[in-house]
């Protein structure tokens, strides 16, 4: 195979995980998730952490960086790029092409170009500059910068001033004097029908919060974990825990997240579609496809090479 990293990415709800799932049990691999939110353990519900699907005919697919943080811990891209090549190196020496799998575009990206990121320090100064101003005056103020950071990414005033704290921080550092490796994967990204999106997105919601989702909410609230550093991570606990503080109606709740979620797989999208116009090159597969389909037509572009 003449690749070394075989990518499956997608929107919310447009089922690349089975696929990734099923085509690393067929290759006898294993998965590297690139997900900003399941890294961090005990956010299992919100997080969509489907574990189930890591088992493909009754054999566990091992898998990375799901579980690897505690929950208020505000682990970034730097760390992420870090914590892949670890695992990346540790799949390739033995032998094996990793499966990355997930829906961050700026994981998935800073990985697949190779981006030299630095850790980011804290800016008091730049944090009191910034202190007051609504989410829209902060999303402005981004947008201003010339970025890796997709401020369409950023549904907090928290998530805003990091993101603008990080940008501020580039404009003074020289990277390139961080090495990456060139890594030639073949991307797959998984194509689903605007119709179909919706209606999943919806069904899952439903499901989760059927099986417990605020109370999943509720118990990190209890172990100490402060709302301001949940709704640090958005959507579902964004708005489950404004629901859980008081600050919602449950049906305000369903309805704000179920848009938000709505919205943030078209993000999604259109940061896949900037990938390519960045020059990388993605395989389109149709999600309503057959998975026997899908591992085929994967399986055909592996052999193109």
């Amino acid at each position: 195979m003449n690749y070394d990293l075989i990518t499956i990415l997608g929107p919310t709800a447009s089922g690349k995980t089975p696929l990734a799932a099923a085509l690393a049990h067929r290759l006898d691999t294993e998965i590297i998730s690139a997900d900003s939110r399941q890294v961090y353990r005990r956010m299992d519900l919100g997080t969509g952490k489907d574990l189930a699907d890591y088992v493909v005919g009754g054999h566990p697919v091992p898998y990375h960086l799901i579980d690897i943080v505690e929950p208020g811990y505000k682990y970034n891209v730097f760390e992420y790029q870090r914590d892949f090549l670890k695992a990346y190196g540790d799949i390739r020496r033995r032998g094996m092409i990793p499966v990355l799998c997930g829906g961050t575009g700026m994981y998935l990206e800073a990985v697949l170009k190779g981006y030299r990121l630095l850790p980011v320090p804290e800016n008091p100064e730049l944090r009191r500059e910034l202190a007051g101003k609504s989410l829209e005056e902060l999303t402005s103020i981004l947008s201003s910068y010339k970025k890796l950071h997709n401020s369409t990414d950023v549904d907090t005033v928290k998530r805003a001033v990091r993101a603008i704290e990080i940008e501020e921080y580039y404009k003074e550092q020289d990277v390139q004097t961080r090495v990456f490796p060139e890594i030639k994967s073949l991307i797959i990204g998984v194509e689903i029908s605007r119709e179909q999106r919706r209606e999943k997105i919806t069904r899952r919601l439903k499901q989760r919060l059927e099986e417990g989702m605020v109370d999943e909410v509720k118990g990190l609230l209890d172990s100490g974990i402060s709302p301001d550093s949940l709704i640090y991570y958005g959507l579902e606990y964004k708005y489950l825990t404004l629901y859980a503080i008081g600050r919602l109606t449950y049906e305000e709740m369903f309805s704000q997240l179920e848009t938000a979620i709505h919205q943030f797989a078209k993000r999604q999208m259109t940061w896949f579609r900037g990938m390519e116009r960045r020059g990388l090159s993605v395989h389109w597969i149709d999600a309503a496809l057959p998975m026997e389909k899908k591992l085929e037509q994967i399986e055909n572009l592996l052999k193109q090479e």
